[in-house]
Order: C-alpha cells, then structure tokens, then sequence
C-alpha cells in the first residue's frame, strides 16, 4: 500500500477512535456539534465518520443525538470477560498480601458493579455478591472511578446522587493526588474501604477495592493503601504497556 494512503487510513481510525472515546462516558449521547468540540475535528468531518459508524452498528442515534452502538455492547463483553480474567491473580495476592476481602468492580448505569471477589481469611471480613450494586459517591471503588473522569462528566453522573458538588469535587482532587479513594462508614456503618481505578485495553475503567472492619480500619490502613498503589502500578504496566 502507499504510504500517504496508509497515513490516511491510520488517521481516519484514529479519528474514529477518538470519536467512540467521546462518547464513552455519555448516557445519553451527544450532538455532531458536541462531539466536534470534544475531539476538536470540523463538524462535516464528525458527521461522515458518525454516519460510517452508525452504519456499522458502533454508533446509534439517541435523543441528544448519538451514543454507542449494540455492535460494541458484544465487543466490550468479551473484552470484559478478559479483563476479569487477567486481574483474577492479582485480587488473589492481594488477599494473601492483606488477609482482607479483595472486590473487582466497574461502572454500569450510573452505579458501581461487583464482577469479582476473593474473600479475607479473618474471622470477621467484609463481604458482599458479585452483582451487587453501589452507589458513586460514598464507596472507595466508586469516587476512584469518578477521580479518573473529567469533573464535568462527574458531575453529570453524580447530579442526582449528591447535592453537594464542590465537596465531592474538593474529595476528588485529593483522590487524584493520593492515587487512591478511601469510604470511612460512608456507605455502610461499621465498614471501611480503601480503593483505586484502572483503565484496561479497552480503555474501560474498573476498581479495586478492599473493604475492611472499621474496628480494625485504622490498623490496616497503612499496608493495604501500600499494596493498592504497588496493585496500581502493576496493573498500569499490563494495561498501558
């Protein structure tokens, strides 16, 4: 192939992807205009390359305009089943690391849903379904995940969910500079929880999390911060090469 049609084709997938990421974190779609602005490309140029992947089932049309498409729904399950699969081991030594319940989880309509658990050995541990559901703003695995998002899709995904912005904002921040969310009986009373968010692949965002007894949170704190940061790392490597 020729080199200048070879760059031409790189960049119209290129484009393409940057079009699919804008509208990643939107529920309810975007505007040609919306997604121009976003991904900075002229408005004629976004239709064409909307109008190509609406076609190909990766796009759909929705009130506001466009959101994604059936046809990546089945992509990102398989792609999902994957990543459960390739963070199995690390949830596993983290347990052994912290002796405490190790949870896999990731965003779905708004909410946070567990995929993966491995138990603690303590007598007493924090456990919960895989399945189950929980809220954005009040779990350690739920404000990791909106740290690693911009503040105004957080705000969008949180509006009906907390009615106090700019302290949500000001816990963000201090997410984004510790590298980890931490729930002090937030969620539930009795339970603590300390968390941290990771892009895959795919460019899908999961969370870590461990919760733990708040009777013995104070004494745990320390060592299970230390081994999600180093989980952290880890995990940045696998996923971002």
């Amino acid at each position: 192939m020729d080199d200048g049609k070879s760059r031409d084709g790189i960049q119209v997938i290129a484009r393409a992807a940057a079009v699919l990421r804008a509208l990643k974190d939107s529920q309810t779609g975007l505007s040609l205009g919306q997604i121009a602005e976003r991904v900075g490309l002229p408005r004629s140029t976004v239709q064409r390359i909307v109008a190509a992947l609406v076609e190909e089932r990766l796009l759909m049309t929705a009130r506001k305009g466009v959101r994604l498409g059936p046809e990546l729904q089945s992509l990102a399950e398989a792609a999902r089943h994957s990543t459960v699969d390739l963070c199995r081991p690390y949830l596993i030594e983290l347990a052994h690391k912290t002796r405490e319940t190790v949870d896999l989880s990731m965003p779905r309509g708004g909410r946070m849903v567990f995929l993966d658990q491995v138990q603690g050995i303590h007598r007493l541990r924090a456990v919960s379904s895989v399945g189950e559901v929980f809220p954005l703003t009040t779990t350690a695995n739920g404000r990791a995940y909106l740290a690693l998002l911009g503040d105004e899709t957080a705000a969008d995904l949180t509006l009906g969910e907390s009615g106090d912005w700019p302290d949500l904002h000001d816990r963000l921040v201090k997410v984004r500079d510790a590298g980890f969310a931490e729930d002090l009986d937030d969620h539930t009373e009795g339970i603590s929880a300390v968390g941290i968010a990771f892009r895959d692949l795919a460019g899908d965002v999961y969370a870590i999390s461990v919760p733990i007894p708040s009777s013995r949170f104070a004494e745990m704190r320390t060592p299970v911060v230390a081994a999600l940061l180093t989980l952290k790392s880890e995990l940045a490597q696998l996923f971002e090469g």
